[in-house]
C-alpha cells in the first residue's frame, strides 16, 4: 500500500473519542466517509465527522451503550444513530442502498457491501471511506482524481441520480462553487435538462441549498452560470441579469472591507429592491420571521442611506445598516468599531422637566432624540441642553 492510499494524519484522526468509537464497533465494522476524509485530502479544516458501518442501527445502539457512549436514534429509520462524543458528534449510518425514489425521498434497504453503499451517494468526492485504524482509503468511482482535477462529478449516470433527488441540481452547484474548477459536460446537461424538477421540492429544502451556496466565498460566478443554464429562474426567478450582477458587486465590497460573506444578504441582491417582492420571496422560501424582516429592510435601501450611515445603523440596527449600505456600494468606515448608542434620557426625564405626563411627553422625546441622532449622538449634557430647548419652546 502506498502513501497516496493513505488518508493524511490530522488533528480530527487521532481524537480519544473517536478511536474508542471505532473500537467499540470492532475491527472492519467502521469507516470514515464523506466530508472529513474529502477536505483532509484537500487540506482543509473537518469540523464534522461521519460514519458509514455494515451493522444494523440495533447492533449500533447496543454496542454503543455496552460501551458507555451516550446515542441518539436521530434518523433510526434511514439507519442513522448519532454518537454523542467529546470533542463533537458522529453521524453512524448503516450501509444502504435504494429500493425506490421519487427525486424527494428514497425508501432505503440496509446493506452488507460498502460499494452498494458508495454507489447511492451523490458525487465521486463524497464517496471516499477511510479505515479508522489504518487510514487505508477506499474510493470506488474515481473520487481522488476528481478531487485532483478540481471537478465535481455524478456517480454513474448524472440524470439518473437527478431523478433519485432532484435536490441534486443545487448540491451539484454548491459543490462546484465550493471545489470544482472543471466543469463536468455531462452533469451541466442533465442539471439543465432535469430543472423543472426543482419545482416538486419543498421550499425549505430549496432555501437551505440556496443559502449554503450563497454563504460560500465567492459564489458568483456558478450563480450567473445557473442563470444563464435555466436553473436559477426556476428557484428564484426574481433573479435577472442585473440582480446576478449586483451579487458580484456584492461580493467584491465585502472582500475588499474583509467583511465576512452572508448568506442572507447576498440573496437580498439578487432580489429588487422592492419591499413586497422580498417579502414574497421570503414567504415563498419559508423563511424565519427574522430573516423575512432582514430581506424587507435590504429591499428599502435608498442612495440616501450613504448620507448617514450611523443615523442609518440607528434606526435599523448594525447588521441592516452593514446591509444597506454594503449593497449600495457605499463606504462602511463610519460604521467600523462604532457602536449603536441609546438616546441618555427617557420619558421620565421630560416629566420632571415640567412637561405633562400624558402624550407631550411622547412628541418631545421624539423631536428630543431627531435632534441628537442629526447632531451626531452628542452625550447627555448636550441631550440635557435640547431637551430644554424643546420644553421651553412648547
Amino acid at each position: 500500500m502506498s502513501s497516496s492510499d493513505l488518508l493524511p494524519a490530522a488533528a480530527w484522526t487521532g481524537r480519544d473519542g473517536l478511536r474508542a468509537l471505532a473500537a467499540t464497533m470492532g475491527a472492519g465494522k467502521l469507516r470514515w466517509v464523506g466530508g472529513a476524509v474529502r477536505d483532509t485530502l484537500l487540506g482543509h479544516p473537518v469540523s464534522d465527522v461521519d460514519a458509514a458501518t455494515p451493522l444494523p442501527p440495533d447492533e449500533v445502539m447496543a454496542r454503543l451503550r455496552k460501551a458507555g457512549i451516550r446515542c441518539v436514534p436521530t434518523g433510526i429509520d434511514h439507519g442513522t444513530i448519532t454518537a454523542l462524543i467529546e470533542g463533537g458528534n458522529v453521524e453512524i449510518t448503516t450501509l444502504r442502498h435504494d429500493v425506490s425514489t421519487d427525486g424527494r425521498r428514497a425508501t432505503i434497504q440496509f446493506a452488507e457491501d460498502w460499494r452498494d453503499d458508495a454507489a447511492r451517494r451523490d458525487f465521486t468526492i463524497n464517496a471516499l471511506y477511510a479505515d479508522p485504524e489504518t487510514l487505508e482509503i477506499f474510493d470506488y468511482f474515481g473520487g481522488r482524481e476528481d478531487l485532483a482535477a478540481r471537478r465535481v462529478r455524478f456517480i454513474g449516470d448524472a440524470r439518473e441520480r437527478i431523478r433519485e433527488d432532484h435536490l441534486r441540481i443545487l448540491r451539484y452547484f454548491r459543490f462546484q462553487a465550493r471545489f470544482g474548477s472543471a466543469l463536468d459536460e455531462e452533469a451541466e446537461r442533465a442539471c439543465t435538462e432535469l430543472a423543472d424538477t426543482l419545482k416538486g421540492l419543498s421550499r425549505e429544502r430549496v432555501a437551505m441549498e440556496l443559502l449554503n451556496l450563497l454563504g460560500l466565498p465567492d459564489p458568483a460566478p456558478t450563480v450567473a452560470r445557473m442563470r444563464n443554464l435555466g436553473i436559477l429562474p426556476v428557484i428564484l426567478p426574481e433573479a435577472g441579469k442585473q440582480e446576478v450582477e449586483a451579487l458580484a458587486r456584492l461580493v467584491r465590497a465585502e472582500s475588499a472591507v474583509g467583511v465576512t460573506p452572508d448568506a442572507l444578504r447576498r440573496l437580498a441582491a439578487l432580489l429588487p429592491s422592492v419591499e413586497p417582492v422580498a417579502d414574497g420571496v421570503a414567504a415563498r422560501l419559508r423563511l424565519s420571521g427574522k430573516q423575512r424582516k432582514r430581506l424587507s429592510c435590504a429591499a428599502e435601501r435608498r442612495p440616501e442611506d450613504a448620507d448617514n450611515p450611523r443615523a442609518l445603523a440607528y434606526r435599523e440596527g448594525m447588521e441592516g445598516a452593514l446591509d444597506r449600505l454594503l449593497l449600495g456600494g457605499t463606504d462602511i468606515t463610519p460604521l467600523t468599531g462604532w457602536e449603536v448608542p441609546q438616546l441618555p434620557i427617557k420619558g421620565g426625564a421630560i416629566v420632571a422637566s415640567g412637561v405633562q405626563a400624558g402624550p407631550e411627553v411622547a412628541r418631545v422625546l421624539r423631536r428630543v432624540e431627531a435632534r441628537w441622532v442629526e447632531e451626531g449622538f452628542p452625550d447627555e449634557a448636550r441631550v440635557q441642553k435640547i431637551l430644554a430647548e424643546e420644553v421651553a419652546a412648547i
